[in-house]
């Protein structure tokens, strides 16, 4: 049976998953009023002013010495590069060639984590992975296939690939840090690290906001609010609980909840071919996670 803290961690993941689905709806409205850096820009500085309001209140204050070189990494890299690189690429290529490119990520956690997090990379996580991942390439080349104005640039691929491996860099270094800061201090100041080195698109921002509408600066601060605030803060909740690996893996069932919001919200029809690569996403991720969640405490700081 497993932990109360164990079942409160797969909850957290669980609206992580949810909310980063829901991002991508809102960053097609927001990337069209606002120029990718200028949008980063947006969402960590709303980010930052909701999680500095949280941390005042409960009065956590700065985190450890020991966790600030994993905080800086992975502000600099996940919510710093990761967030200008994406938004960029996805003006480069078709969402479907996106999808594809960036779902390498959690496949380069799982080996990042093993090299230098000592994780175990278990059969049951491999095979997850490789389910999800054929999933992942699925929806991606449906959605590429459906979409009228299609294209894959050298360019575009290549940022998407960047902003995999600074994806898969950030989760790796921020896991060291839960063991020494708190899961609201470790993601407020990995978003002020992002903030700031996004700071040079500050003219651009200034600049955009002004002639965007309404819909799209909404659409950004939604971003900065609940996709990165509350998003980014159950994830280190949930990272500090298990393995890095895992977690990656968990995010392979963001491209199911995407097709299904899309329908929702976008009214775009998902065809058959995309809907059998959402269920070999979401049955990729049962496979990784059918073992209880404190079973594999591998190279993990399990609660007790």
């Amino acid at each position: 049976m497993q932990k109360p803290s164990s079942r409160l961690a797969l909850v957290a993941a669980g609206v992580t998953v949810v909310l980063w689905a829901s991002a991508f709806v809102s960053i097609r409205s927001a990337g069209a009023a606002y120029s990718p850096g200028a949008l980063a820009l947006g969402r960590l500085l709303s980010g930052v002013l909701v999680l500095g309001a949280v941390l005042l209140v409960r009065r956590e204050g700065l985190p450890p010495r020991a966790a600030w070189p994993g905080i800086a990494v992975s502000g600099l890299l996940w919510f710093g590069v990761y967030m200008v690189v994406l938004n960029w690429g996805e003006q480069e290529v078709d969402a479907g060639t996106a999808a594809m490119v960036v779902n390498v990520g959690p496949i380069l956690i799982a080996l990042l984590g093993a090299r230098f997090l000592g994780e175990s990379l278990p059969p049951r996580l491999l095979a997850g992975m490789a389910v999800s991942f054929a999933g992942a390439v699925t929806v991606g080349l449906s959605m590429s296939r459906d979409s009228a104005g299609g294209h894959a640039s050298v360019l575009g691929v290549a940022l998407c690939l960047l902003a995999a491996v600074a994806y898969a860099g950030g989760v790796v270094a921020q896991k060291p840090a839960l063991a020494h800061g708190s899961a609201l201090q470790v993601t407020t100041f990995g978003c002020l690290v992002g903030a700031v080195a996004c700071l040079p698109f500050a003219g651009q921002l200034a600049g955009e906001v002004g002639r965007a509408p309404l819909s799209a600066t909404l659409n950004m601060v939604y971003l900065g609010v609940f996709p990165t605030a509350l998003a980014f803060t159950t994830w280190a909740y949930a990272l500090a609980r298990t393995t890095a690996g895992r977690m990656g893996a968990t995010t392979y069932a963001v491209p199911a909840l995407v097709v299904l919001l899309a329908w929702a919200f976008l009214g775009e029809l998902p065809g058959p071919l995309t809907l059998a690569g959402g269920a070999l996403c979401l049955a990729g991720v049962a496979v990784s996670r059918s073992r209880p969640w404190s079973s594999e405490a591998t190279g993990t700081a399990e609660s007790t």
